[in-house]
């Protein structure tokens, strides 16, 4: 049995304007320039106040007679255009332009060039330069060409001979055994860098050890290290390995030196620079005489502003004594445009206070940080803590803290890696866990690389600065520092 019945539910939903503004205050800086250019495509009636208007009027053109030209009228649409007011819209002439320009503190002096890059070519790019060197007939330089685009970003071939069969089978219409690819697999293996195409660690590490042309005793006992106790070697056995081979701690020391001199990761050689993104810091933090000054990128504060020319459509509508349908269309078109306009130069203006309210926040309750870069001096901070200060919500801080970088005289950092847990000390004091890893980290390096410090003696030695962790915390700090445990941190 069907019912129909009417209810009222309280509901809280986000503003088309909230929307735009959260989406815009987590893109990081890098991006942002992006971000305002495609609006600025998208939407005519927004304007870059920074350029002139011979530039503005070059981008954008008019046409008076545009519109529908349909001769059709329904009076309830007609209605529909009448709702919006049009003073709403008309602006003074002694009134500024509505935009972004507003002083938040920008730098200045920054240099506003684009960063040039230097042109280096790309890993594949540099392999196949030498592939067309080698005489080759038609069939053989296709399937090396196989080989060379189904190589990893680190030079390996993980892909399977029988794979590059059918591969080869559906993109180049060419029947090959496995037989006569793997040859074509050792001509690639034999271009540079040394040890690419190499289908695993062993291989790769051979493949750049063989090469050499000094066949010296550590050299010649590091190939059969590599051949029969690899295992041994990538997890320190060294007792085992002087056992089994028969040899000294000097000349294993020598073989192991050699094997450190491979590269792993072939491929890395010539990493391809697009995929590297560039740090731009949000903020730049200078101190003068003991005194901090935050200053807004000026990335992070665009000059935007709502075009005069679709200002001045609204002044012609409304002088106008004929306001026929095709010109009310043409009014509610440019309306929309200049309500977005509105907002988004809105949502930027809020993205540019909320930013500087955070990290005003940040720096002032790391101020003791901030001013010489010693972390032990770094306090405890959560979300929590400038969220309450500046009367956000915690999303709101973790958005900003997420994506956004500072430059200080000692460095550029990420907002988030300035908020750490609180660890009490044996005396009553909270100190940040960040000062507790610095000390972790400084004693690790100052070990002695044959016998290396494990957990328990590190959980002590911070007992006795009176820092009171459980050896499983030391674990957890020394994982997040990428640090192995000592077994591995044992050197000859």
């Amino acid at each position: 049995m069907l019912r129909q019945n009417l209810q009222q539910k309280l509901l809280q939903k986000l503003s088309p304007q909230q929307i735009q503004f959260i989406k815009l205050l987590q893109v990081p800086t890098v991006m942002l320039d992006a971000r305002i250019k495609e609006e600025l495509e998208e939407n005519p009636a927004l304007e870059d106040g920074s350029l002139s208007v011979a530039e503005i009027e070059n981008q954008y053109s008019f046409d008076e007679d545009g519109g529908n030209e349909s001769g059709s009228d329904d009076s309830s649409e007609s209605e529909n255009l009448d709702e919006f007011n049009i003073e709403d819209y008309l602006q003074d002439e002694n009134e500024s332009d509505y935009g972004t320009k507003l002083d938040y503190g920008s730098d200045e002096e920054e240099d506003r060039k684009d960063m040039p890059m230097a042109y280096s070519s790309t890993f594949y790019e540099n392999v196949l330069s030498q592939l067309h060197l080698i005489d080759l007939d038609d069939e053989d330089y296709l399937i090396a060409e196989q080989i060379i685009g189904s190589l990893d970003d680190d030079g390996y071939l993980r892909r399977p001979i029988h794979s590059l069969v059918d591969d080869l089978a559906f993109s180049k219409n060419l029947d090959v055994s496995e037989e006569t690819i793997l040859k074509m697999l050792s001509l690639v293996q034999s271009l540079d860098p040394p040890g690419i195409g190499a289908r695993d660690l062993q291989e790769c590490l051979l493949l750049q050890i063989k090469r050499k042309l000094n066949q010296s005793k550590p050299i010649q006992l590091a190939i059969i290290i590599i051949e029969e106790y690899l295992e041994e070697f990538t997890k320190k056995h060294y007792d085992k390995l002087e056992k089994n081979l028969g040899i000294t701690d000097e000349e294993l020391k020598m073989a192991i030196q050699e094997i450190l001199k491979l590269n792993p990761k072939p491929g890395d050689t010539f990493a391809d620079n697009s995929k590297q993104l560039q740090v731009i810091p949000d903020f730049h933090i200078t101190n003068k005489d003991g005194v901090l000054t935050l200053m807004l990128n000026s990335k992070n504060a665009p000059e935007l502003k709502v075009s005069r020319s679709y200002q001045e459509m609204f002044q012609t509508y409304d002088k106008s004594a004929d306001k026929d349908k095709k010109l009310k269309e043409a009014v509610q078109f440019v309306k929309q445009k200049l309500d977005s306009a509105k907002w988004f130069i809105d949502a930027i203006k809020q993205r540019q206070q909320t930013l500087l309210k955070t990290m005003k926040s940040i720096m002032d309750f790391q101020y003791e940080y901030f001013l010489d870069g010693d972390e032990r001096k770094l306090r405890p901070m959560i979300l929590k803590d400038i969220a309450d200060q500046i009367g956000m919500d915690i999303s709101t801080v973790s958005r900003v803290a997420n994506s956004k970088y500072v430059q200080t005289e000692f460095g550029t950092y990420l907002l988030k890696s300035f908020f750490s847990e609180a660890i009490q000390t044996e005396n009553g004091e909270e100190v940040s866990n960040r000062e507790v890893k610095k000390i972790l980290e400084d004693c690790i390096g100052a070990e002695d690389k044959r016998k290396p410090l494990p957990d328990e003696r590190l959980m002590e030695i911070l007992k006795e600065k009176g820092y009171s962790i459980a050896r499983r915390t030391v674990a957890k700090y020394r994982e997040q520092l990428n640090i192995p445990v000592a077994r591995l941190r044992r050197e000859m």
